[in-house]
């Protein structure tokens, strides 16, 4: 049974669309998300974006602990009086970009777990890689973003998130999900991503960002040759590109939509020095 009424005075309130609002309502696909996140009883869960609890409910039959954090008020408001009596249960009214997923965990060893809104999706996904990481997550994302995350180099998905989100962790499709199982139906398809960090991240927690920049610029030029890349980046000689590219092991002749997460790395320590 529902733990907030859904009819009446109290009922839930109309989906925001200025909040991309899109609520999760199909049980298998909810029974899902928690299958491929696999909490336990010793886990502390963080949820994002809880917005009427149904994955809420789910996460609590399984997980020790859960954080939700809701930008919304009055569903932030109605899952707090939903859960008064739950001690494991904690909801957060907060903006996720703003705090720290393991503060909001209160510990470095959690959980991840969220229906992400479309507009947000990648700044939310580079926010849950910061250090420290969770130790597995489960994203409900749009079908296009899951199928650029879990790219691989040379494909024709492959990009700037891809490399950024492989150097740190491995990410794996669950499973597509229709539109058809969110109030209001979105217009695009949905996806499940795990992800799960890499126990050999290619770039150190120092080192990410400035990583994630160079990506980011080098596929702004996607089609270019990596030596005009390097040159056009970083105003230095086709002499020094030469260097940077010898020292990193990578040919002059191909292009950055072929490059993994590694060849990357040294790319951009060798250009750094």
């Amino acid at each position: 049974m529902p733990r907030v009424p859904r009819h009446g005075a109290d009922a839930w309130p109309r989906p925001r669309k200025r909040l991309g609002q899109h609520f999760l309502n199909d049980p298998r696909v909810l029974g899902d998300i928690v299958d491929a996140l696999a909490p336990t009883t010793a886990d502390t869960v963080v949820e994002i974006g809880p917005g009427r609890g149904a994955l809420t409910e789910m996460l609590v039959r399984r997980a020790g602990r859960v954080s939700a954090v809701e930008l919304d008020g009055a569903l932030a408001d109605r899952l707090r009086r939903a859960y008064a009596d739950d001690p494991r249960v904690t909801v957060h009214e907060r903006d996720v970009l703003d705090v720290s997923l393991a503060e909001i965990a209160g510990t470095d060893d959690f959980l991840v777990a969220g229906n992400v809104p479309y507009y947000i999706t990648t700044p939310i996904l580079f926010h849950a890689l910061r250090a420290p990481r969770a130790r597995r997550a489960v994203f409900l994302v749009q079908r296009e973003v899951a199928d650029r995350v879990v790219a691989a180099p040379g494909s024709p998905a492959y990009g700037a998130l891809s490399a950024n989100v492989q150097a740190l962790a491995t990410p794996t499709l669950v499973r597509g999900v229709s539109a058809g199982a969110f109030t209001p139906a979105p217009t695009v398809d949905s996806a499940l991503v795990r992800v799960v960090p890499r126990s050999d991240p290619v770039v150190t927690d120092a080192e990410q960002a400035d990583y994630a920049a160079f990506v980011i610029a080098a596929f702004g030029m996607r089609r270019k040759q990596i030596r005009r890349v390097l040159r056009t980046m970083l105003g230095i000689t086709p002499a020094d590109a030469e260097r940077a590219l010898a020292a990193a092991g990578v040919s002059p002749d191909v292009r950055p939509e072929v490059l993994g997460p590694a060849e990357f790395a040294a790319l951009w320590r060798s250009v750094r020095h």
